[in-house]
């Protein structure tokens, strides 16, 4: 039986039916998203442990991070496009069942190759998650809300960040069990949210009757406007590669991912490595990280909104300037100055992941709703091709000069290059 759209201006009751579906939408997406980061953001917190048992330099496990990034850059670039092909729900489903399933098999890694293949192949199906569910979203919500609803989808990302820390200490300082259980027992928690996605979600408001809130959208005189719903994979990359200030927002968002997995992989390595390891509570320090990025997301999308009018440069530029001047000043905080270093590391968290909501936003902003995954998968390919590239140039430098603070002088120099490209961003 053929389901029509309704209009979801037509009666009250009916608009806030379709309110209603738009938010449970959102909320589902940003639950299974929770978890998704428990399959990835972990390996910061395994390698003393890896060090210990199994002797890698720290430059080695560098690469073996920097494996996964670009792996999961590849799968960003091609899944995307899937997402718009397929739809989020069975995309970010099979993500978090095959993500769950490598990271059990790289629990029982003893080589260095295993190790990064595994970590590898774990992040192409991490890909599976972020873009599909951007698309997705973009589905349900108009342009005018976009910056609001990315900053939420952001803000489950990072609480996804604090659900990571936080089990990678109860395993490490309250279940006192060694690194391989920290890529054993929080991907559960993904599986679960991943399977329960499955049955919550649906792909556009017409699965469910309603009507797409872009038929009326003003976007329909801007980058959706003569778009072929059933355009190839090809037309759609070619539509998104062309448009240079994606380009450039691929650039700033690739430096500022730079700076964000040198927070994540390395802040917990600095409290494990140092003084405050010892001290009551002195590995829970790192999660103000995390903390810092679910917030700054949340607000950088509003900033965006409702401060700029939906101008998205404004808004990343400044987030990324404050990231500059707070990753800086951390690198001088002493170990023993504990309050301090944790107010810093939110900061720190807070300014260099809050303009992700808008650089997300950017991509049904600049070539439409039709095209936002294959565009956000391209945004994220930039973002961790070049974050990547942070990783084994970390490891090397701590290897060479073991004072782990150096961690936040190479962030603050990623987060400057970020800030000097987002000037080049219009809308």
């Amino acid at each position: 039986m053929t389901t029509h759209p309704i209009d979801i201006g037509v009666t009250p009751t009916v608009a806030q039916s379709f309110r209603r579906a738009q938010w449970k939408m959102l909320f589902a997406t940003m639950f299974c998203y929770l978890f998704f980061y428990t399959g990835r953001q972990t390996f910061g917190f395994a390698i003393p442990g890896i060090q210990a048992e199994l002797g890698f330099s720290k430059a080695q496990l560098g690469w073996v991070s920097a494996t996964m990034l670009w792996c999961y850059a590849i799968g960003q670039a091609i899944n995307g496009n899937l997402g718009d092909k397929y739809g989020g729900r069975r995309m970010m489903t099979a993500g978090a069942v095959f993500s769950c399933a490598t990271n059990w098999v790289l629990s029982f890694s003893t080589g260095l190759f295993s190790l990064g293949a595994l970590w590898g192949v774990n992040g192409y199906f991490q890909a599976l998650g972020w873009a599909p569910g951007s698309r997705l979203l973009s589905n349900w919500w108009g342009s005018s809300e976009r910056g609001k609803v990315y900053g939420f989808y952001l803000f489950a990302s990072g609480s996804a960040a604090i659900m990571s820390f936080l089990t990678s200490v109860i395993i490490i300082d309250v279940m006192h069990l060694d690194w391989r259980w920290i890529f054993r027992i929080p991907v559960l928690l993904m599986l679960f949210g991943g399977i329960t996605y499955f049955f919550i979600v649906r792909d556009k408001p017409e699965d469910l009757g309603f009507k797409s809130p872009h038929d009326d959208d003003a976007l329909q005189a801007g980058p959706d406007a003569g778009v072929d719903s059933g355009e190839s994979s090809f037309q759609r990359y070619k539509a998104v590669l062309k448009n240079w200030r994606l380009s450039v927002a691929g650039l700033t968002i690739g430096f500022a991912n730079a700076a964000r997995y040198g927070l994540i992989v390395w802040v917990p390595v600095h409290f494990l490595g140092s003084g405050l390891a010892t001290a009551p509570g002195g590995r829970w320090i790192s999660i103000a990280l995390p903390c810092g990025m679910a917030i700054g997301a949340i607000t950088n999308g509003w900033v965006s909104d409702r401060v700029f009018g939906s101008h998205r440069g404004n808004a990343i530029g400044l987030y990324m300037l404050l990231a500059v001047v707070s990753t800086g000043a951390m690198y001088f905080v002493p170990h023993d100055q504990r309050m301090l270093g944790i107010a810093m590391l939110f900061l720190s968290g807070f300014f260099v992941f809050g303009p992700y909501a808008s650089l997300y936003a950017l991509c049904p902003d600049l070539v439409g709703v039709k095209r936002a995954g294959t565009a956000t998968g391209i945004l994220n390919f930039f973002s961790y091709a070049l974050g990547g590239l942070i990783e084994p140039l970390i490891g090397w430098i701590l290897d060479h000069y073991p004072d782990t603070s150096n961690v936040f002088l190479v962030v603050c120099v990623a987060s400057a290059l970020g800030f000097l490209t987002s000037l080049l961003i219009k809308r």
